[in-house]
């Protein structure tokens, strides 16, 4: 079952990882092995996590890679809803 308009995942690590930490993006990034750029693109949504990304925020975050693969995911499929609607498309099967 998707979520509606699910939040970016950028939110997620804002909000929930972050901000409770008291965490800079810079001290997040180094932390992470990443750079500042990198992750402040992915907290702001213009870049997506990565499955590298979801390795990385798995180990740091104590969580799942396949958690933050999900987020993405749900996040992805809604805004493709969004901008496709309804396809016309023709179903296909076999015989």
């Amino acid at each position: 079952m998707s979520m509606h308009n699910p939040p970016h995942p950028g939110e997620i690590i804002r909000e929930l990882c972050l901000e409770p930490l008291g965490i800079t993006v810079t001290d997040a990034a180094a932390a992470l092995g990443v750079s500042r750029k990198t992750l402040s693109a992915i907290l702001n949504g213009r870049a997506g996590i990565s499955p590298e990304m979801a390795i990385r925020l798995a180990k740091a975050f104590d969580t799942t890679p396949e958690s933050w693969m999900n987020q993405q995911t749900q996040f992805d499929l809604w805004q493709a809803k969004q901008l496709l609607g309804e396809p016309d498309v023709q179903k296909l099967a076999v015989a």
